[in-house]
């Protein structure tokens, strides 16, 4: 394949098939790619080579074999891990053998969706510059139903060249793609922002959902209203569904909001931003995970509230789905 024909039909490879990278990889196998696939769960990278993909043992494998490569995984950390790393996204550090940053050829372009700090995320595109690997600040927003249906929106900023070779890819994944600048490190900034709003409104719509609840207001009834009044909001009407159907299982798990308002929060320090719903939002996040909720879904942040039955508490308020003790 000759760079003309690359651009127009780049080889892509797609790290982390969590519940949006699964549905992102699908989306650009529908669109018509031949995609590779690496996933610290090897059942998982071999399902979707049984759908028609290929399944790499580690990223630096992966990496070698594409013109795109597509990072969907939770955290910097684990970015670092597959760049820089071991090339699974498992720790370690330098860059052996394993790590996709020196296995990449030079001119490729490695498109980062995780949600992570922009001045971390800029710094990135000088270091893979180094490889001579360009960079896409990419981060992503839309939940998994929309990542499997090629209708993400993605939140972008990097150099002209990157997109001249990776706008097809992206375009396969999402259905809107903002070019936000030239420079990485914008795309993260407008991420932040989005998780800002998305973590305080969910943790408004749990507030709201369990006064109703402890007012003996029936929670089907509550939901049906709100969701049709000027209080409704996407996370209320997504996330309150969570809580009637008594099913916390981590679409986004309460434990990315301690790290996303985290990093919100981290991002306004220096600027001597005062922050203080993303603060109370922060911490009811915290609260919920030090009761032992960070592995449920972030819904589960309504369990934080007085009279809901939490381990080590007297049981108050049943929610659906729950047993009454």
């Amino acid at each position: 394949m000759d760079d003309q024909d690359r651009q127009a039909q780049p080889r892509v490879g797609v790290v982390g098939l969590g519940a949006m990278g699964l549905g992102m990889a699908r989306s650009l196998r529908a669109a018509g790619f031949h995609v590779g696939v690496h996933d610290l769960r090897p059942d998982v990278a071999s399902a979707f080579a049984e759908e028609g993909g290929t399944a790499f043992t580690s990223a630096g494998e992966l990496a070698a074999s594409v013109d795109v490569l597509v990072g969907v995984v939770v955290n910097a950390a684990q970015v670092e891990s597959v760049m820089f790393g071991d090339g699974n996204g498992g720790g370690g550090g330098g860059n052996d053998k394993g790590g996709a940053a020196g296995r990449l050829r030079p001119g490729s372009v490695y498109v980062m969706c995780s949600t992570a700090d922009p001045a971390w995320s800029a710094d990135l595109e000088r270091r893979l510059a180094e490889f001579g690997v360009l960079y896409l600040d990419a981060p992503i927003s839309g939940g998994a139903a929309r990542a499997a249906s090629g209708q993400l929106t993605m939140m972008t900023s990097g150099a002209p060249a990157a997109y001249a070779i990776a706008d097809p890819v992206l375009e396969a994944m999402s259905g809107t793609v903002y070019r936000l600048g030239d420079e990485a490190g914008t795309g993260s900034k407008v991420k932040v922002v989005n998780q800002l709003l998305a973590g305080v409104h969910i943790a408004a719509a749990a507030e709201a959902m369990a006064l109703g609840i402890k007012a003996g207001v029936p929670a089907e009834a509550l939901y049906e209203v709100i969701t049709h009044s000027a209080g409704n909001s996407w996370m209320f009407e997504n996330r309150m569904a969570h809580v009637l159907a008594g099913d916390y299982t981590p679409l986004s798990a309460v434990d990315i909001f301690v790290k996303d308002l985290g990093l919100v929060l981290d991002a306004a320090r220096p600027e001597k931003f005062p922050l203080p719903l993303a603060a109370t939002a922060h911490q009811m996040f915290l609260q919920a995970s030090a009761s032992g909720l960070g592995g449920e879904d972030d819904s589960a942040v309504i369990k934080i509230f007085p009279g809901i039955e939490l381990p080590g508490q007297d049981a108050g308020v049943e929610l659906p789905g729950q047993e009454e003790v």
